[in-house]
């Protein structure tokens, strides 16, 4: 079931980053390796270009996570799996009858956080408040 599972997240982030380039490591800027590497030594990563900005894809104390740079390193958002049920209680109100095939939350640069929950293919942001976001 855990192997089930995470097949099915690692196929999640690659479908939610289907309209990104998958690109190779050679191609990612210096700035964006060394800032990736600094922060996570020896973790395996799978890159992606989305507009200007590059993302880092990998697996994190278990949980897979995705880090957005910008081309000269910064990074401006971090992406982390979790559980439905860690959802703050208003964002799970707001989810309550409804199957969520997905669930993140998703940190700012400004510290910023953002929960994310996919029902019908369709991503959902919310404030830990669970007032609905625009990322």
């Amino acid at each position: 079931m855990k192997k089930l599972f995470g097949l099915i997240v690692t196929l999640v982030f690659v479908a939610s980053a289907s309209y990104a380039q998958k690109l190779n490591a050679s191609k990612v800027p210096a700035a964006v390796k060394a800032a990736f590497t600094k922060n996570h030594a020896s973790t395996k990563v799978g890159w992606t270009k989305e507009e200007a900005n590059y993302e880092a894809e990998f697996t994190l104390n278990g949980k897979e996570t995705s880090e957005v740079y910008t081309a000269n390193g910064v990074v401006t958002e971090t992406e982390t799996e979790i559980k439905v049920a860690e959802f703050p209680e208003a964002v799970k109100m707001k989810l309550k009858g409804l199957k969520v095939t997905e669930s993140a939350k998703i940190t700012k640069a400004d510290g910023t956080v953002i929960y994310e929950a996919e029902v019908k293919g369709k991503d959902l942001l919310f404030d830990a408040k669970g007032n609905p976001v625009k990322k």
